[in-house]
């Protein structure tokens, strides 16, 4: 009888501690450890006596606001978790004054993001190079030192720091150190310069922007071809085969091109259409929609409104049309008021149509030789007047103004289409 209970206190017992066992792994799986080495890899904590934070707060009001329109703060974030920094900044006299307008608008438009992102990390070198650690120091000119910056993709990526003549601090050759040590923080310093550091990539890439050869002389090709049921581009046709007949009648071919328009008004039962606008508005619109940024314009000649008919029967009959596109942000500005009364959507598009053949190269050379230039539009008797600023060219006054910017959005056939950065609302009678 004895034995029987001491078998049941050590059953009782096993269950017990298998009991224990299961509450303690339990309680172990629901509570992780927490690691702060993994939650440091998912969200960079950054000081508030960081060297970043002293650059959002300092007196480098433009360079701070091209920073973060260039997003560059969570890559510099992670940098300088890891790291210190040095910050060549520019004074905002330098950015605001002295820097080219043409080039400031390059930079700052959203195409060039990767060119703005390279000109400012080619600012920052990993590591801290204060003014003592600078080469020359106590012994006068001569010494040069090469940091790598964080700009990668320049490959000249160096900054070469030396001493002027006089002992003075200077950067990449050219900028001097105006405010040496001029915020020095536990993660890095910044040295303030006079003038912007522009690496040779950025170079190349304005005045590729700005080449005649690259923006003008675009050879003319139709817009690409989507084969609707396997949603891929269509392969060009084949070349016809010697000895074979024409692919065009002869009537067909020997037709006057768009170059003669406008063509004369065709005669009684005279059938023969020599263009086909309006293939050539459907390619025109399919290019608007691929190219990006001009959605609601082709919305508006679509379904809005018949303009895209109108155009197809225009150049069906040998005229040639500039369009003014407003982009998207242009449009968006219109008012309710401005495209609720009956006709208003055709008038303000009528306005941004030329009759005539015109490229950037052309608008841009007749508005700096003679200053101001009227041009025709399908909104008689309005004329839409051209001229030169910020070497580009400008349409209307005041508010209603808009940049030339986008040139060359497509050529082909009868029509020649460049972007604006606005809608024109001033006009002259």
């Amino acid at each position: 009888m004895s034995s029987l209970k001491n078998y049941d206190a050590f059953f009782s017992l096993i269950i017990f501690s298998i009991t224990v066992l299961i509450v303690t792994t339990t309680t172990t799986t629901a509570l992780p450890i927490q690691n702060p080495s993994s939650n440091s890899t998912h969200s960079t904590q950054i000081n508030s006596n960081s060297v970043l934070v002293a650059l959002l707060d300092s007196h480098y009001t433009e360079l701070s606001e091209l920073v973060e329109k260039a997003l560059l703060l969570q890559t510099l974030e992670q940098t300088v978790s890891g790291q210190n920094i040095t910050i060549f900044a520019p004074n905002n006299e330098a950015l605001e004054r002295q820097m080219d307008p043409e080039f400031k608008r390059f930079l700052l438009e959203p195409r060039n993001l990767k060119s703005l992102q390279k000109l400012l990390l080619f600012h920052i070198i990993p590591g801290r190079v204060g003014s003592e650690q600078w080469p020359g120091h106590g012994t006068g000119t001569g010494s040069v030192s090469h940091h790598q910056t964080l700009c990668v993709d320049e490959p000249d990526n160096h900054l070469p720091l030396t001493r002027g003549n006089t002992g003075e601090r200077i950067v990449n050759g050219v900028a001097k150190v105006t405010r040496p040590d001029d915020v020095i923080r536990p993660d890095g310093v910044i040295h303030g310069i006079e003038r912007l550091l522009v690496p040779r990539s950025v170079q190349e890439d304005f005045n590729r922007r700005r080449s005649l050869a690259s923006i003008s002389a675009v050879l003319p090709e139709g817009a690409p071809v989507v084969d609707p049921r396997t949603h891929r581009l269509k392969k060009p046709a084949a070349p016809v085969p010697a000895g074979a007949p024409p692919v065009l009648p002869v009537y067909d071919a020997m037709a006057p091109g768009p170059s003669l328009a406008p063509a004369p008004a065709p005669g009684p039962g005279a059938g023969h259409r020599h263009f086909d606008g309006e293939s050539q508005v459907k390619d025109f619109i399919q290019t608007l929609l691929h190219y990006g940024g001009y959605n609601e314009l082709a919305d508006i000649l679509v379904n809005l409104t018949s303009l895209a008919t109108e155009m197809g029967k225009l150049v069906s009959e040998g005229y040639v049309l500039t369009v003014l596109a407003p982009n998207d942000e242009a449009m968006a500005k219109l008012t309710t008021d401005q495209l609720s009364d009956p006709g208003a959507p055709e008038q303000i598009m009528y306005y941004h149509l030329v009759p005539e053949y015109q490229t950037e190269e052309s608008m841009y050379n007749s508005v700096r030789r003679f200053g101001k230039v009227e041009y025709d539009t399908l909104r008689l008797p309005h004329k839409v007047v051209a001229e030169e600023a910020d070497g580009s060219v400008k349409f209307g006054s005041g508010e209603g103004s808009a940049y030339l910017f986008d040139p060359d959005i497509y050529t082909d056939g009868g029509y020649r289409c460049r972007g604006l950065m606005g809608c024109c609302f001033r006009w002259k009678r």
